[in-house]
């Protein structure tokens, strides 16, 4: 199992590397052919923008974790460990049910937009933003696997990730 997760977040790390190679190739495109030939070329603008928006949702979906997350958790932190347990499953649950809830009007919305295309590369939106549904649906997922890691024996274990630090 931990094989198979490994080569899923190598992927995930792989697609994200891509993106981001793909969005600095553009960019420096576009400085060249802005300030060295005096000619700056439309499209590049464009995808950087696409690239970063798919690069924002991709890595938020596969590759941050709970706890890289910036969270403000004075409160949570002063808990004893049993009711921070509870309390993050608690949390979980709402994140994880306000995103289920999204998921049918963030669909519909979504491709209702294949509509509209971009307009200079001429992509369709749905495409374009296709990745927050995926995100959505990436996170309704995690929260699924954070309450089952809670509520199973070596709860702490997920709970200890989260700035806890050892004595």
């Amino acid at each position: 199992m931990q094989s198979v997760r490994a080569r899923l977040r190598f992927l995930a790390e792989l697609v994200s590397v891509l993106l981001f190679v793909a969005m600095f190739v553009a960019f420096l495109l576009q400085v060249f052919t802005r300030y060295v030939l005096n000619d700056p070329v439309a499209w590049t603008q464009e995808f950087v923008l696409i690239t970063y928006i798919w690069i924002i949702f991709w890595c938020g979906a596969f590759l941050l974790r709970e706890r890289e997350h910036i969270t403000f958790d004075m409160v949570f932190m002063s808990l004893p460990p049993k009711r921070r347990r509870w309390l993050a499953v608690a949390l979980t649950i709402l994140i994880g049910a306000a995103f289920v809830a999204a998921i049918p009007g963030t669909f519909d919305y979504v491709s209702f937009m294949k509509i509209e295309k971009s307009p200079v590369i001429g992509i369709r939106f749905d495409f374009l933003y296709s990745i927050f549904v995926i995100f959505i649906v990436a996170v309704v997922v995690g929260a699924m696997i954070r309450v089952w890691r809670l509520l199973r024996h070596s709860w702490e274990d997920e709970l200890k990730h989260e700035g806890e630090v050892e004595p």
